[in-house]
């Protein structure tokens, strides 16, 4: 997998993964909704951690900068 992820969408990924973790732990009643909200948090910081986005591949896009 190439990195196709720049600095700048990895944070906001980042932040992303927190807010929906904050709101599957503290505000989604147990449930679907808390299950959804963990499933977004895991896949954004999985994202975040590789630097490689599936979607990104698909469509053709490419924040990642190359040296």
């Amino acid at each position: 997998m190439i990195k196709n992820e720049g600095v700048i969408d990895r944070l906001i990924r980042l932040v992303l993964a927190i807010i929906f973790l904050v709101i599957a732990y503290f505000y989604a009643a147990s449930g679907l909704w808390q299950t959804v909200f963990y499933v977004l948090a895991a896949v954004s910081l999985i994202t975040t951690l590789t630097g490689f986005c599936l979607f990104y591949q698909i469509f053709g896009i490419n924040t990642h900068k190359k040296n």
